[in-house]
Parts: structure tokens; C-alpha cells; sequence
């Protein structure tokens, strides 16, 4: 696997990857804010074809915008994130779908787990979002025309966009060529 935006300080044993994002990261292009953000760490792998990701995902959330999760990117105009996002205190199970500007929806989970699981499944140009609290039921967020591009790149990421920082943790993560 290789980074994008490799973090400062990061971690691998086994199944487990360990992230402490940097300060002032993020993955954001125009929507209500006007900017683009394009530095926030993203671990990934090369996938040709129709697949399914999945990644348990718990972190330390403190500040606004603290996320972690799955990516799945073209380049740097088209891309998905899904994940925890922290927001007025409280953890969203998040998808954001770029296609030259960003989106956004959420789902808030005011008992703030420990972890939560994301599978992100591509058919064709289409990609499906869902998270579980158990990692084995799941429940759709967002469904989404992504990109027709024969290969993405597939993998954990993370970003703090107002804070200082803070870790995640990413267990499991597997790619399943459909």
C-alpha cells in the first residue's frame, strides 16, 4: 500500500493501522466553504474493476471535522470519503461524493460508539456507502454515480481539519474484487 499525504506519525501491525493526522488536513472541494482541501492521509491500494472495502474504524475525536474512514479516489476532483465525522459533539457516520465539488450527508450516532464498520461497494461506475455497529448488518447511507475509471485507488483515511490533530485506528481492512 502506498500514502497520500503521508502523516506524520502513523503505525502497521498486522491488520491494524494506527493514524495520528496532522493538524489542518482535509479532503474538500468548494461546497458552502469555497475552498479546496486536498492534504488530508490516505493509505491505499490500487483496484481494478468492481469490488467491496470494508474497515472497522474508531478514533479519538475531539474537534469539529475530526474523520476517519474509507476513501475511494480517482484523483483529486473525483473521490468519495465515508466515515465518522465529528460534528456539534457528536459522531455522523458520514459520506462526502466529489465530482469537481464536494457533497455531503450524515447520519448522527448521538451514543458516540467505540468503533463503527464502512464497506463502500463499486459496481461500475456506481458506488454504494453502508456502516454497521457490529460489522455484520448493515445499512446503506448514500448511493452514488462515482467514475467510470478502470482502476481507483481504495483505501483507509483520515483528516483534521480545525484541530490539532488526533488517532484513529483502522482494523480489518480488505478488498474483495467482485
Amino acid at each position: 500500500m502506498d500514502w497520500y499525504n503521508e502523516p506524520t506519525s502513523w503505525s502497521q501491525a498486522d491488520d491494524e493501522l494506527v493514524v495520528d493526522a496532522d493538524g489542518d488536513t482535509d479532503f474538500w472541494r468548494v461546497t458552502v466553504h469555497g475552498f479546496v482541501a486536498d492534504d488530508g492521509h490516505f493509505r491505499y491500494e490500487e483496484v481494478e474493476g468492481d469490488f467491496t472495502a470494508t474497515v472497522e474504524v474508531a478514533g479519538e475525536y475531539a474537534t469539529l471535522y475530526d474523520q476517519a474512514g474509507l476513501m475511494v479516489r480517482e484523483d483529486e476532483e473525483t473521490w468519495l470519503k465515508c466515515g465518522i465525522e465529528l460534528v456539534d459533539g457528536v459522531q455522523q457516520a458520514s459520506a462526502v461524493v466529489t465530482r469537481e465539488v464536494s457533497d455531503w450527508s450524515v447520519v448522527p450516532l448521538e451514543d458516540d460508539p467505540d468503533s463503527v464498520w464502512f464497506r463502500v461497494e463499486r459496481t461500475g461506475p456506481a458506488v454504494e456507502v453502508s456502516f454497521s455497529r457490529d460489522g455484520d448488518s448493515y445499512a446503506m447511507i448514500r448511493q452514488a454515480y462515482l467514475s467510470d475509471a478502470d482502476s481507483l485507488h481504495v483505501g483507509p483515511m483520515a483528516a483534521a481539519p480545525q484541530g490539532e490533530g488526533f488517532r484513529s485506528t483502522f482494523e480489518g481492512f480488505v478488498v474483495e474484487s467482485e
